[in-house]
């Protein structure tokens, strides 16, 4: 949920959602220091997590959260899916339109007031089916189909 509060638009701040919208990876906090040190040699790991917090709390950045993995982050905030590896853990946006039915189909069967949803698919990764890496099963969820 966005902040209604104002933020001082800091040097760290600023490169770190740069470094975050330049890529088409959903790095980790870790995955992006490493990329920031580059431009600012003197951050330190808490900062980046810390700003990440700011960001995501302003709806600059998104959060990809799962239970038994590093939360992961994503620059783009316009909704859409994505896909995570369930042996290596990369995260990719899934190219697939956004379904009208999962917002709608849910307010009327519950009478909630649904503010927004969160899907994501898991499977192998292109990397992972040519490698033949050895499966890791993502937890809580399930092996065959859907529920």
């Amino acid at each position: 949920m966005p902040s209604n509060k104002i933020r001082r638009n800091t040097p760290q701040r600023m490169v770190i959602l740069q470094e975050l919208c330049a890529t088409k990876e959903h790095p980790t906090a870790a995955e992006l220091f490493a990329a920031v040190r580059r431009k600012l040699p003197r951050v330190s790991l808490g900062t980046i997590y810390r700003n990440l917090e700011v960001l995501h709390e302003d709806g600059f950045v998104r959060k990809l959260e799962l239970a038994g993995h590093e939360t992961r982050f994503d620059g783009t905030t316009a909704p859409h899916y994505h896909v995570r590896c369930t042996s290596c853990g990369c995260v990719r946006d899934l190219p697939a339109p956004l379904h009208d039915k999962l917002v709608t189909q849910p307010v009327d069967s519950a009478g909630f007031r649904i503010d927004g949803h969160r899907l994501e698919f898991y499977g192998l990764c292109p990397g992972c089916q040519q490698g033949d890496m050895g499966r890791m099963p993502v937890p809580d969820m399930p092996e065959h189909g859907s529920h």
